[in-house]
């Protein structure tokens, strides 16, 4: 087998930080065609092709998101290796990569990371996307945990492991109602229109089963997929919203929103998704012995 060709890679790594070959190549100090040679070469030894054309510009493929991330740890380690030699000394840093799926809520994934995030001697390598690309990332040990709100089964080939971290009923909120009678849990639902999470959500599968028990037709004015928007639009209409209150722990607390009702029989499920390794990292083992209303935050009180 052919050793990789470290000279390519940093050419690969310089096009993927720019995502432009012009600027990459003025950066490098060669010519475009030069460049572009290079990068062929690469994906020649690598069997894949890491580009694909954006425009004007380039966008990494699956296999070049898969590459970077190794680029990036290859040439950190050789940062450290210099400093070593020059100035007898190692960088105490650990690098932990995480991936979350792109509809977690912000929040959760703050408040998972706290412990870690005034730590001078560690480097968060943070990773959104959707969960099978995460889990593609996570098989060839280029991230070293996922967070996910959806289960994920093992298998002989697939042999994930999937650890419950926290779970959160599901509440109705909207803004304070001030004068206004206090909403009535299921009566009013029929009369607010609902700001709800997509319809492949756990969360919004269970809730349309519960109306359909209760008889109740609903009035939709917005779904979306992404927390951080349905927060912002809980926050800046007058809908009401579905979803753990883990989202919007922060307009709770300064009145911007109140807690309308916590929806029976309806909770947000959170997991950390890892693979079996000979050497887990330290600091996965240390979040993941964290008490469930920890990891919540300021919600779970």
């Amino acid at each position: 087998m052919r050793r990789l060709n470290f000279h390519h890679l940093h050419y690969f790594w310089a096009v993927a930080k720019e995502g432009n070959l012009t600027r990459a190549a003025g950066s490098l100090h060669v010519s475009q065609s030069a460049l572009s040679t290079q990068i062929r070469q690469l994906e020649e030894e690598l069997g894949q092709a890491l580009f694909a054309r954006a425009g004007r510009g380039l966008q990494l493929t699956e296999a070049g998101h898969l590459a970077l991330s190794y680029a990036e740890s290859i040439f950190a380690s050789g940062e450290e290796l210099q400093t070593l030699m020059r100035e007898g000394r190692q960088q105490a840093r650990s690098v932990l990569r995480i991936g979350a799926v792109a509809t977690l809520s912000r929040n959760f994934q703050e408040n998972f990371l706290r412990p870690l995030l005034t730590r001078s001697d560690v480097e968060l390598a943070l990773h959104a996307g959707n969960l099978q690309e995460l889990l593609a990332r996570l098989r060839v040990h280029a991230l070293d945990l996922i967070l996910s709100n959806r289960l994920v089964q093992r298998s002989a080939d697939e042999p994930w492991r999937c650890r419950l971290i926290a779970r959160q009923p599901v509440s109705l909120v909207g803004r304070p109602r001030g004068r206004r009678k206090p909403f009535r849990y299921p009566d009013d639902l029929a009369e607010v229109a609902l700001l709800l999470p997509g319809r492949d959500s756990d969360i919004r599968t269970g809730f349309d089963q519960l109306c359909q028990q209760l008889g109740i037709r609903y009035r939709l004015r917005a779904e979306v997929d992404d927390m951080a928007l349905l927060r912002l639009l809980a926050r800046d209409s007058d809908s009401v919203a579905l979803l753990p209150t883990v989202v919007v722990q922060d307009e709770l607390r300064n009145g911007t929103l109140a807690e309308y009702a916590v929806v029976p029989r309806l909770h947000e499920n959170f997991y950390a998704i890892t693979v079996p390794r000979h050497f887990e990292p330290p600091l996965v083992k240390d979040l993941l012995r964290r008490p469930a209303a920890e990891v919540l935050g300021p919600a779970a009180a």
